[in-house]
Formats: structure tokens, C-alpha cells, sequence
């Protein structure tokens, strides 16, 4: 994920803390775009010390400890993963995290990727009313667009 979707996704983060009231964001840790997000978060802290960053863990962490980075506050790992076999861990914790949340910021660079598979299920989430799906363009002309869909 290049740098250069920072200031759209800032911006982002900052719309969903003041205009939609968010104030819980959860971030994986095992991409460029999740470190972006993570970073952001943690800025954005600064100034809106009520939100929270929470680290997704795919992985149980008894089995596979991970160390909290800093500027987390604290770590979020789905019931029922324990019986999800390890090589789609990771899809179905992001797909868990999304049937819990109410929003997703997301960028997707590559058509046959995870996380286009991810936002094809979003959008399935979002037409039942159920999620609101921001997808960040790396254009930097071209501000983030919300998919169609109610807000909350």
C-alpha cells in the first residue's frame, strides 16, 4: 500500500470520529495498509483521546503470542476462532470483525486479492443496511467515496 493514501485515510478517520461518532477502531497487523491505519489511529489519539485502537488477532494468542505495539489499548481476538483451520484464520477474522462493526475504511489495490473478496462481502452488508463501506482511491484528485447505502 503506497503512502500516498495517508491523507484520504486521515481524513477518513477523522469524518468517523467527528461526523459518525465513532470512536472504536480495530486493525489487523499483517499489512502496509494496516500499519497506514494503525499510524492514523494513533495520531488521531492525540487529539480525541476517547477513541480506542484495538489489534485483531487471527491467531489465538496463547498459541501464537504477539506483543501489544504501542499505541494500542488492548487486543481483540473472535470467539469460536480456535476451531478455524490457520490458513483462513485471517479472512475469518476480518469477516467476524465485520459482521461486529458498523463501518469499514478500506483500499483495495489488487482485484483478486483477500481484501477485494472482503469488500465484495462488505458491500453484501451494506445493501442488507447493516454496514456503512468507505473505499479510499489512491487519485489524490479524487476524494474517498462512501458506497451507496444508509448512514447511521
Amino acid at each position: 500500500m503506497p503512502t500516498e493514501i495517508r491523507p484520504a485515510l486521515q481524513a477518513e478517520v477523522e469524518r468517523h470520529i467527528l461526523t459518525l461518532g465513532i470512536t472504536e477502531f480495530i486493525v489487523g497487523h499483517y499489512g502496509r495498509f494496516d500499519r497506514l491505519a494503525a499510524e492514523t489511529v494513533i495520531a488521531a489519539k492525540q487529539t480525541h483521546p476517547s477513541v480506542l485502537l484495538l489489534l485483531l488477532l487471527p491467531y489465538h494468542p496463547a498459541e501464537r503470542p504477539v506483543e501489544l505495539p504501542a499505541g494500542f489499548d488492548g487486543a481483540y481476538y473472535p470467539p469460536g476462532m480456535e476451531t478455524v483451520p490457520r490458513k483462513v484464520s485471517i479472512i475469518r477474522a476480518n469477516r467476524y470483525a465485520l459482521d461486529h462493526s458498523d463501518c469499514l475504511i478500506a483500499c483495495v489495490l489488487h482485484p483478486a486479492s483477500n481484501t477485494q473478496k472482503l469488500l465484495k462481502y462488505a458491500r453484501h452488508r451494506q445493501q442488507k443496511g447493516l454496514l456503512s463501506v468507505t473505499l479510499l482511491s489512491l487519485k489524490q484528485s479524487s476524494p474517498p467515496h462512501s458506497l451507496p447505502g444508509p448512514a447511521f
